[in-house]
């Protein structure tokens, strides 16, 4: 691998987007791809993810494209940041391409694929064999990484020299990576949050107060470690960064989607009404919110592996059963009582 690899961002959202501006600062090649023609064509012209990352200026020297072929070729390091529902066909029509066999194939992803329950990570390698793999994840406020805010993340890979090599490329002086091999453990964290992140919303929308919110977050980090050991992850990943990490700075940020979306069904909102908001420029939350898809994952996860996830089945129930949001909480309360 080249000290200087010619890097790809699969996704033109705001993450993506963070990303390559972070790695054109340090003076790396870099190219975004997006499936839209026209949004990158308007993100060319004007240098600025109007819609998902307003503000923050895109450098001249990135490469934007709607070429999946062209975006690929020779690159050495494929950074995956398309939501984690889209992931797969965008996979698909990369495998029947020349796609660069021996890069790294990083994913920025924090989601699991509805109907087949597959990390990321599974997903990639159905789809593209044995490649090497990444994972890269935390508490990780896109609009808060362009600006230069101290944050911290977590690489994980069962290679350390994978991890050394990523480490070396993402880290800056306001951007501080550490290194993990639980890739399971890391996936987890950074998917299952976005459950609890939208019950911490709920909480919000209902005019609950700090006290509720910390018991969604104490006993939302209980029910991830326990899915978490029966998938094989390691107990202390979940007390880090990709873990509690990331649980507290998607519950409590006003610019989390997750957290938004859960207000907004706490306030009377229906889901209809809420993706409408999520995609206007006024909307300092736009873009995809994965806990949707990911609640209906991990309560068929939790059904699967027989372990008891009782916030997230009735984020589940409020968001796929139309139950309404108070008597989600009522039931919550109302558990037969237990040990902690």
């Amino acid at each position: 691998m080249k000290n200087k690899p010619d890097i790809v961002i699969l996704g033109d959202g705001g993450w993506g987007t963070t990303l390559s501006v972070l790695l054109a600062r340090k003076g790396f090649s870099v190219t975004i791809w997006g499936a839209f023609a026209e949004n990158i064509a308007y993100m060319d012209k004007k240098r600025e993810n109007k819609k998902f990352l307003p503000g923050i200026k895109i450098p001249k020297e990135i490469t934007l494209t709607s070429n999946l072929k062209g975006a690929l070729q020779n690159k050495d390091l494929v950074v995956l940041a398309v939501p984690s529902q889209y992931m797969r066909s965008v996979l698909r029509k990369a495998s029947k391409l020349d796609y660069p066999r021996q890069a790294i194939y990083l994913s920025v992803t924090k989601g699991i694929e509805m109907g087949t329950l597959k990390r990321v990570s599974e997903v990639i390698q159905t789809e593209l064999g044995a490649v090497k793999l990444a994972v890269l994840s935390g508490p990780t406020i896109a609009h808060e990484v362009a600006k230069g805010t101290p944050t911290v993340a977590v690489v994980a890979s069962p290679d350390r020299k994978t991890n050394k090599f990523l480490q070396d490329i993402f880290m800056t002086g306001r951007f501080r990576i550490y290194t993990n091999t639980d890739v399971v453990g890391v996936e987890l964290g950074g998917s299952l949050k976005n459950i609890i992140a939208i019950a911490c919303g709920i909480s919000d929308g209902l005019g609950f107060g700090a006290n509720t919110k910390a018991a969604i977050l104490a006993r939302g980090l209980a029910e991830i470690s326990r899915l978490g050991a029966a998938m094989g992850a390691g107990s202390r990943t979940f007390s880090g960064i990709s873990g509690l990490g990331d649980l507290v700075t998607t519950c409590i940020s006003p610019l989390s989607r997750n957290r938004f979306l859960g207000e907004e069904i706490g306030k009377g909102k229906t889901l209809k009404q809420i993706y409408a908001e999520m995609q206007t420029p006024a909307c300092r939350q736009a873009g995809v919110a994965e806990g949707v898809p990911t609640a209906k994952s991990a309560y068929g996860l939790s059904l699967k592996y027989r372990v008891d996830m009782p916030i997230t089945r009735e984020v589940y129930n409020v968001l796929y059963k139309n139950k309404p949001a108070l008597k989600a909480f009522k039931d919550l309360m109302a558990r037969e009582k237990k040990e902690e």
